[in-house]
């Protein structure tokens, strides 16, 4: 098995300076000498925090159910606080990555997806929508750093009304043109990923207008989502299983947002996130 942590700055031979983030933990099956070679789908895991910290409760126990599906797992972390373009930069470069080494990883490059919760779905989003921007291409060096498809769980998604104010704070550095840019639901094109969206009704700090919104400018757009609405549980619920319990002794062990995943996964099955 491959577990180990890449710098994704040295990587790419990249100043790093001041930021702490930028790194990428893999989680990915060896080839089984006992077995036929397999080509599997990949899922790059964006942790939320606001974009004040980076959660391992939304990191490592969801690369490791993905694991278990048959998918090679990379968890990002990356640098907080920090305003845009930096983390854009970053989740950029885990994509390139990832496509860049999917023949060591065992890994089909046409079947990439990322998976972001509460702030981290933002980052994801902003992949989804805003990857051929001028300060990632640049960056990133015109790779293809688009995900095939993204799951946004919980997300942050609008900087307007229905925002989580710290999250679109951070990441626009308080620059209230930057923060209008950062508005994904007015950012969503007919190229925009794929999306499976979920969130919970009751979740009562970031406000499930922000999934709605989102659902509504993909169907605008006609590019393909799924969105579920689960009727209860609050925010942050990750796999919604007892390996996520929080300090506060709030596990949100819940049989019905449990169900995300399956429903994720039979949403990447239709586009061809399959082992091979």
């Amino acid at each position: 098995m491959f577990f180990e942590t890449v710098d994704l700055y040295r990587e790419f031979g990249l100043p790093r300076g001041e930021r702490s983030g930028g790194k990428l933990t893999v989680y990915a099956r060896a080839h089984n000498p006992e077995n036929t070679p397999h080509t599997r789908p990949a899922v790059l895991v964006i942790p939320g925090g606001a974009y004040a910290y980076v959660s391992f409760r939304e990191g490592e126990p969801v690369a490791l159910r993905f694991l278990a599906e048959g998918y090679a797992a990379f968890v990002l972390e990356y640098s907080v606080p920090a305003a845009y373009p930096v983390p854009l930069i970053e989740a950029a470069l885990a994509m390139r990555y990832i496509r860049e080494n999917a023949k060591t990883y065992g890994i089909d490059p046409d079947h990439v997806c990322a998976a972001g919760f509460s702030a981290g779905g933002h980052l994801a989003g902003m992949l989804a929508t805003l990857f051929d921007e001028k300060e990632v291409s640049d960056v990133a060096g015109g790779g293809h750093v688009r995900p095939d498809a993204v799951i946004l769980g919980y997300s942050v998604l609008t900087t307007g009304v229905f925002t989580h104010g710290e999250s679109a704070e951070n990441i626009s550095g308080g620059d209230a043109g930057l923060r209008g840019r950062l508005s994904l639901e007015n950012r969503v094109t007919k190229e925009s990923a794929p999306a499976f969206i979920w969130h919970t009704a009751e979740d009562d700090l970031v406000p499930v207008e922000n999934c709605i919104l989102m659902a509504m400018a993909y169907r605008a757009k006609r590019v393909p989502f799924e969105l579920h609405i689960f009727g209860r549980g609050g925010h942050g619920l990750s796999t919604a299983d007892i390996e996520v319990t929080n300090a506060r002794g709030d596990k949100g062990d819940s049989a019905a947002v449990r169900m995300w995943i399956p429903l994720a996964l039979n949403f990447l099955e239709q586009r061809g996130f399959v082992v091979k």
